[in-house]
């Protein structure tokens, strides 16, 4: 598909640059010191191995990335038998089957905000007015969260997600106001429960499955991890696009080619860079070095989805796929459960968006593209286009 090696990273740490060891020694942003696999195969060994645990990792004495870490009881900081519960309850709502029932809503949403910028233009912030909105209205009618919530729910998370702009007592903030309204919420779902996501929840709280704590945390979850690194995909996807204009004509040409694309654009450009952390249990010999028990560890997923010994050419899109899977949505038993859902997402806005919009390019201005900088995830905060 491209003849031309996607290079628009956006900001990165210096840890993050590329180099030939397949683990590296870091200090993160909190001041600890860390394991970093670079290397696809070993990267997918420490997502999968039972000896890296996430539990461990999220104890107060754990090495730290930064302070925006998911809280003990989340599914994500989980490990065995207490993870396995958690997911077993919420796993039906992903599944392909009835992510594939959202597709007409989906679409629906996604041409009315296309209407929108298509009255506005020729020209529009693909962010403000697709890539942000989008993704928050699907999860707000997944979990059954009033829409008219959702612009309070967007200014949380954003703090949440920062890493370098809002200090830990304003995280601790925000996650007493997120988790007060979520209680509020079930309460109210509780008198008056729907055909959503949440409503399920709360009849498994009511059985004895699932804790007061655990349900206020899964909803959460569920919202916060869908809803920025969707954004961020979404916008990333169309840069890398639009940075290689003989691609985006390639797809407006030959519209059957956009699944493929999805998961190039997914394996290039991923919006989660890196993996949480996790903590060795015991001695792991891992490439050239023995990660000793009590040590952290992080799977760069970027550069385990640009592996040369894996991919050939990885900085380009293939346009005929690729036998090895990509690692954005993770490897094992935290493999990400919506995957199928952001899937189908991208998959619908690049349908739509090509055939809306066949002669889209980057706006010609100063700064058309301004990345988010100091957050947990890559994104861009405006991307500015025309036609």
């Amino acid at each position: 598909m491209s003849q031309c090696p996607v290079q628009r990273l956006g900001p990165l740490p210096e840890f993050m640059e590329q180099g030939p060891e397949d683990v590296v020694r870091i200090v993160t942003p909190a001041g600890d010191k860390m394991w970093l696999v670079r290397d696809y195969a070993l990267g997918r060994m420490v997502l999968a191995d039972k000896r890296f645990s996430r539990a461990d990792a999220v104890r107060p004495n754990a090495p730290q990335f930064t302070d925006a870490q998911p809280v003990p009881d989340s599914m994500m900081s989980m490990d065995g038998a207490e993870h396995a519960r958690l997911r077993r309850i919420v796993t039906g709502a992903f599944t392909n089957r009835r992510v594939a029932a959202m597709a007409p809503d989906i679409e629906r949403l996604a041409d009315q905000y296309l209407d929108a910028i298509a009255a506005e233009g020729p020209g529009t912030d693909l962010v403000e007015g697709l890539a942000a909105p989008l993704p928050l209205v699907v999860l707000c009618s997944l979990l059954g969260v009033p829409l008219e919530d959702s612009a309070r729910f967007r200014d949380w998370v954003e703090v949440l997600f920062d890493i370098s702009a809002s200090s830990p007592r304003e995280k601790g903030r925000r996650r007493l106001e997120l988790a007060d309204y979520m209680a509020d919420l079930i309460d109210r779902k509780r008198r008056r429960p729907g055909d959503d996501l949440l409503s399920s929840l709360i009849k498994a709280h009511d059985q004895g499955d699932l804790s007061m704590g655990e349900l206020i945390t899964l909803g959460l979850t569920l919202l916060m991890a869908g809803y920025e690194t969707t954004v961020g995909q979404i916008g990333l996807s169309v840069l890398v696009l639009l940075s290689d204009p003989p691609a985006y004509e390639e797809l407006v040409r030959q519209p059957e080619g956009v699944d493929a694309a999805v998961e190039e654009l997914l394996r290039v450009t991923p919006t989660t860079p890196l993996s949480f952390s996790r903590v060795a249990t015991e001695p792991v010999p891992l490439g050239s070095v023995t990660i000793q028990a009590g040590e952290g560890v992080m799977v760069s997923l970027l550069h385990g989805n640009r592996d040369g010994n894996v991919f050939a050419e990885p900085e380009h899109l293939a346009s005929d796929g690729r036998d090895a899977v990509h690692l954005t949505f993770g490897h094992g038993l935290h493999r990400c459960l919506g995957a199928p859902l952001a899937r189908l997402q991208l998959q619908i806005v690049l349908h739509r968006l090509l055939r809306r919009f066949p002669t889209l390019r980057l706006a010609a201005v100063p700064e058309p593209v301004v990345w988010k900088d100091g957050m947990g995830t890559r994104g861009l905060s405006r991307l500015l286009v025309e036609w």
